[in-house]
């Protein structure tokens, strides 16, 4: 089976988008929550009935400009759960 010059330039293109998704991703930069006694509270909470939903209200108990403020160019709101990542503490 011959491939058409259509082909190519259709194979063209899906290697050009996925060398731009590939390029655009780059590596994260948000900071994981820790994995320690001043956070066991959120990860206790990720298992309860109310999620991630309830362990973000935590997060404003500590990080507020009292006690830990946020630095300069952080985003406001309280959805702290869809930058910073939970590290792993089960397989």
């Amino acid at each position: 089976m011959k491939i058409s010059h259509k082909d190519w330039i259709f194979i063209g293109l899906v290697c050009a988008v996925l060398l731009l998704v590939f390029l655009i991703s780059g590596r994260e930069t948000t900071r994981k929550v820790p994995l320690d006694e001043n956070h066991r509270t959120v990860y206790r909470s990720i298992s309860s009935p109310g999620g991630k939903a309830e362990a973000e209200r935590k997060c404003g108990d500590c990080h507020n400009p009292a006690k830990v403020p946020f630095p300069e160019n952080h985003p406001p709101g309280d959805r702290c759960l869809l930058c910073h990542k939970l590290k792993r503490t089960g397989p």
